[in-house]
Order: C-alpha cells, then sequence, then structure tokens
C-alpha cells in the first residue's frame, strides 16, 4: 500500500485529493500545523477524516518536516499548503513567502537528506503568469506575478525545478488555474458569489459588493483538477504541466449564471468597488492544458454552469440545514 503525505489537507484541494487517494486505496497522511483550535470541517464535510493520520508539523520548520518525513517514509509528497490568499498577500507579504516560497525549499530539502526517491508534487499557481505576455498561458510563457502571491510561486516553482534538475528528485509543478467547489473559503470571489446569492434566495442579505466584474479566469471544479496531480507522480518522467479547463469567464458571467439558477435578477443586488480592486490587477487568464491532455490523458470533466450551480446549490443545503 503507497503511502502519501498532503500538506494543506485541511484545504479544499487537500481535501479533495484525500479523498481520491484514499479511493485508490493509499494510506492517506496529513500535515497539520500546531495551534490551539485545528478546523476539520472540508474532511468533514467530504466523511474522510476518520480514514487519515494527522500529524503536526509546520512549513516554517525545517526540523519538524524532517522529523515528520522520516517518520512517515511516505511514497509521495503533494504541497498543497500556502497562504493563498491573494489580497491578503499585500497585507502580509513576509509571512506569504515564508511559507509560500521558502515553506517549498524547507519541504525540498527535508526529501534531499530523508530519502531522495520520495515523489513530490508542488502547487504552482496561474497566478504566477500575472500579466499575461500571450494567450492562451502554457508551460513554456513566461511569468509576469502581479502579486506578492504571485512572486512566491514563481520562486517555489523553480526552486521545485532546482532541486529535480540538482538532486535528481522526481518533482513535478502542476500550474493549477482557478480551481473552485463547495468547499472553497468564502473569502475567494467564486464562493462569496454563491454564498451571498444563497442568502439573497432566502433573503438574509440585501446586496453584493464586488471589485472589478469584468476580470476573467480559467475556472475548473477542485475534484476533477486533483486527479492531474496523482497522474502527474504516475508518469515515468518528472515533468510540469498546465492544469486548465481551456475556457475563461468574467466574474459577471459567474453572478449570472448564480442568480439565474435562483430566477433573479442581479443588477438589483451587485455593486462594484473600487475599494476591492487589487493593487495590481491580473485581468485575463486562460490556461493551455494540451501538454497533460496528450502526456495521460486528463482534462476538465466539470463544465462552468455546473460547477457554479454546484457550489450554489450547497450552499443554499447549508442554509436550510442551518
Amino acid at each position: 500500500m503507497k503511502k502519501a503525505l498532503i500538506t494543506g489537507i485541511t484545504g479544499q484541494d487537500g481535501a479533495y485529493l484525500a479523498k481520491f487517494l484514499l479511493k485508490k486505496e493509499y494510506e492517506v497522511y496529513g500535515l497539520v500545523r500546531h495551534s490551539s483550535t485545528k478546523n476539520f470541517e472540508r474532511l468533514e464535510y467530504l466523511n474522510i477524516k476518520d480514514k487519515i493520520k494527522l500529524y503536526e508539523a509546520d512549513l516554517l520548520d525545517q526540523s519538524s518536516l524532517i522529523n515528520l518525513i522520516g517518520v512517515i517514509q511516505p511514497n509521495e509528497i503533494y504541497n498543497l499548503a500556502a497562504q493563498s490568499f491573494v489580497p491578503i498577500s499585500w497585507d502580509q507579504p513576509v509571512l506569504t513567502s515564508e511559507i509560500t516560497a521558502l515553506g517549498v525549499t524547507r519541504l525540498l530539502e527535508a526529501i534531499k537528506l530523508v530519502n531522495t526517491k520520495i515523489k513530490f508534487f508542488q502547487a504552482s499557481s496561474s497566478e504566477m503568469f500575472g500579466k499575461v505576455k500571450e494567450e492562451p498561458q502554457n508551460e513554456k510563457t513566461p511569468f509576469w506575478p502581479r502579486s506578492p502571491y504571485g512572486v512566491s510561486k514563481v520562486y517555489a516553482h523553480f526552486m521545485t525545478i532546482n532541486y529535480r534538475e540538482s538532486y535528481n528528485l522526481f518533482a513535478c509543478c502542476g500550474i493549477m488555474f482557478n480551481h473552485e467547489s463547495p468547499l472553497r473559503g468564502k473569502e475567494f470571489v467564486s464562493r462569496k458569489i454563491t454564498n451571498a446569492v444563497a442568502k439573497i434566495y432566502f433573503g438574509l442579505e440585501k446586496e453584493l459588493v464586488l471589485g472589478n466584474l469584468e476580470v476573467e479566469r480559467d475556472w475548473g471544479f477542485a475534484g476533477d483538477y486533483v486527479e492531474a496531480m496523482w497522474l502527474m507522480l504516475q508518469q515515468d518522467n518528472p515533468d510540469d504541466y498546465v492544469i486548465a479547463t481551456g475556457q475563461k469567464h468574467t466574474i459577471k458571467d459567474l453572478i449570472e449564471t448564480a442568480f439565474n439558477f435562483v430566477k433573479l435578477n442581479s443588477e438589483k443586488y451587485i455593486k462594484s468597488d473600487t475599494e476591492f480592486y487589487r493593487p495590481a490587477e491580473v485581468n485575463t487568464l486562460l490556461g493551455d492544458y494540451s501538454k497533460a491532455y496528450n502526456k495521460f490523458g486528463w482534462k476538465s470533466k466539470t463544465t462552468f454552469e455546473e460547477l457554479i450551480i454546484m457550489m450554489l446549490q450547497a450552499d443554499i443545503l447549508r442554509l436550510e440545514l442551518s
């Protein structure tokens, strides 16, 4: 039975990946930070909390990572941990860099010291493309990050490649475009919208204030994307892949899809305020996933409309049960 260690296991991607790997009959281990309160809501939502083994360690603490990997001796490590909320990265650029950038170096160094046969997946981000140089973006598109988060992800991306080339590690980067689900945090715009629409539908809120509604993103379902992470580590040789749907939509499209489902007119409830604009905006992102498709047959199974309706229905059900 293979062993997998997932950092960020309590997050959206970590929970879906854990469920996926359990179905593949892995022993699944999760890294959680030491704190007085721990949030296992997503693991409980997927009914898998009792099926995984959780260990305390910290991406800020090199020795804790070395000890953890030495104890578990995993076959695969998936690094999904990060300070991943882009707006916060301007408020906390140093912490974002420590976790999202240097945390990856600490993990790679731990693998080098403990067991160089461990396969490693790094969750890179479409935010690395930033002020895009071409459309769609593929593995060879130059990076121009527009936030401390994006810059940190570029560092982590190239550090992963450097360790692969320097120490012959089986290390892969998945350049993940926006991926959402009912488990997405409410601070992210997709879930912020579906949660607000559900509340408006029940008469619990009267409006939703957002930033730039013309921003375009390539949105997919997180449950589809974790399969691509696993497939990368099953190949004969390590490489880097863009994971995306190949389609883009505006935030306005997302809003309209959600409001149309509950048969409400969005114009009555939505306001745009420049206060919510980013200091440096990423206006459009569109991924070319053809390399992943040609190499191991991956493509997104869930359409944009199916994704938004799935999220909205989950938020409506949460309110009905509360």
